[in-house]
């Protein structure tokens, strides 16, 4: 007989990693998630990362036997090295390097060295992240053959086998949207509306129908853009 499979989700309360979250629960035998307290400005996604689990064991009982337990990493002095819009109040902008100011350098690699040492004690072969190409603002590390590099070096230096799953890697944020609706219907939708974070400013005021944020920050941007064209083209499901 086969081992159950075991995963852990890099999980930041955010849209991405909430449906990279219920990809994993829908695929694998027993899901951990991981939160990374780097200092960053919106903070309150550390919050949101509690209700977003606890929705998923309230409204999903086909998952809710899944999850496991959740882990918090203090990062907070790796957080401070970059300077970045990401962890100091200083306005969105392209850096010299043609880059947003809000990548912070080397973080994607560090979470996953992180989650991978986690991962080994865990048990779990298989780090999950929501990590794009498409929509991915510039940021080298949000690109597969990085992570590829990656894997191959946290295998060797390790001796593991990990697989690093990037299942939104390929897809717009209106096809995120639209692979919400396949994995949990309307109720996954829902609850990534009302209870995910996204807004790197912070902004959990007014919620707007594609959920709370200020509605001009990078993340935000993304977000409406994907919302709005996923609503044009009818709320559809993504083929699997």
């Amino acid at each position: 007989m086969s081992q159950p499979s075991r995963a852990l989700v890099l999980f930041s309360g955010g849209q991405d990693s909430s449906v990279c979250l219920a990809w994993a629960l829908e695929r694998h035998d027993h899901v951990e998630t991981v939160g990374f307290d780097y200092g960053q400005r919106h903070a309150v996604e550390m919050a949101q990362r509690q209700v977003v689990r606890a929705g998923i064991v309230e409204r999903f009982p086909q998952w809710a036997g899944k999850l496991g337990c959740d882990h918090v990493l203090d990062l907070t002095g790796f957080g401070a090295v970059g300077e970045t819009a990401m962890t100091t109040q200083r306005a969105f902008e392209i850096t010299e390097k043609g880059l947003p100011n809000t990548f912070v350098p080397g973080r994607n690699l560090v979470f996953l060295t992180y989650a991978a040492a986690l991962a080994d004690r865990r048990n779990a072969g298989f780090l999950v992240g929501g990590m794009c190409e498409t929509d991915f603002s510039g940021y080298p590390d949000c690109r597969r053959d990085t992570l590829d590099a990656l894997q191959t070096a946290l295998n060797m230096g390790m001796a593991q086998d990990f697989v690093i799953e990037t299942p939104l890697m390929k897809l717009t944020k209106a096809q995120t949207w639209a692979l919400s609706k396949t994995l949990g219907g309307e109720a996954l939708v829902e609850l990534i509306v009302a209870d995910s974070h996204t807004c790197y400013r912070g902004e959990r005021g007014e919620l707007h129908a594609w959920g709370h944020g200020c509605g001009d920050c990078p993340a935000c941007d993304l977000r409406v853009k994907g919302w709005n064209e996923w609503v044009a083209a009818g709320r559809p499901e993504l083929a699997l």
